[in-house]
């Protein structure tokens, strides 16, 4: 008998509270404090069996440490991507450090976080040592699409994850009147055999109520162009928390007619399993 595919979500986070023993760097829209319990729960309430647990850049920077307690505590259930810093002195030792960790499936490289070139020394070093490591590495781009293509371009043997449809996403209503207006850049990274991307968030790009339908118009160009073979559905909890629920986030892609049995199994965890080498331990 065949195996049913997992249900994975591609991104999430989970942090504690603002507190001086794990202070906050910063803000993220969502809840005070969301735990690993916390997401796990979640992700039973709606059948999701696994998760790539992203450690919030926006809070904790480069420290992954608490994204390492919920995966010691719940290892079946998340692989773990920390934010790279271009900036270290020691790109290619941090970087094989962090490859080396258990539950490590990939790393982030945050272009938004201020200006670069694409001769950036300390990005090109990361992009090669995710290549030299044999793990992915995710790019959050949006408003930055020219330059992750540059970035691809220059380093064609490392896999490249492009974050969030690549599109700048609101953290509270309301949803930008053109959403989808750079989606033309997105496209263009198609082009490039090693870049992947998230379709991750994408119900807070929509002008309509659950389960809305007008983004899958726009959606269906990205999945001509990427093939879902390179096309990785998430929800992005709980930056998404003021626009919509988790259940939301997971019912909108199960409830659409626009994709077949065979294209959700892969887009909702068929994918990811083969391009991040890694699947959530299943119970029962």
């Amino acid at each position: 008998m065949a195996t049913q595919t997992p249900t994975i979500d591609v991104q999430v986070h989970a942090y504690q509270r603002n507190s001086p023993e794990r202070p906050w760097n910063g803000f993220l829209q969502g809840p005070d404090e969301v735990t690993g319990d916390d997401m796990v729960a979640a992700m039973d309430e709606v059948g999701v069996d696994g998760a790539l647990l992203i450690s919030p850049f926006s809070l904790y920077r480069y420290d992954a440490s608490y994204a390492l307690e919920v995966y010691a505590a719940h290892s079946g259930r998340f692989g773990v991507i920390k934010p790279m810093n271009p900036q270290s002195e020691t790109v290619a030792d941090d970087f094989a450090e962090w490859a080396g960790t258990p539950g490590v499936v990939g790393a982030r490289i945050m272009l938004t976080a201020q200006e670069y070139e694409a001769d950036d020394p300390g990005l090109n070093q990361i992009l090669a040592a995710g290549a030299k490591a044999g793990i992915p590495v995710n790019v959050m781009a949006s408003g930055k699409l020219p330059l992750l293509l540059e970035l691809a371009r220059r380093n064609p043997d490392t896999r490249i994850v492009i974050d969030h449809v690549g599109l700048a996403q609101p953290f509270l209503p309301p949803t930008p009147p053109e959403p989808f207006a750079d989606l033309a850049n997105v496209i263009s990274l198609a082009a490039c055999d090693n870049v992947a991307i998230k379709i991750s968030g994408a119900g807070t790009l929509s002008h309509q109520p659950f389960p809305y339908a007008d983004i899958w118009e726009p959606l269906g160009k990205v999945f001509a162009a990427f093939g879902f073979d390179r096309c990785m559905w998430g929800t992005d909890w709980t930056r998404a928390v003021e626009l919509l629920n988790y259940e939301q986030g997971v019912e909108a892609f199960r409830v659409t007619d626009t994709l077949s049995a065979s294209e959700r199994s892969v887009l909702m965890g068929g994918t990811l399993m083969k391009i991040y080498n890694w699947s959530p331990t299943l119970v029962g």
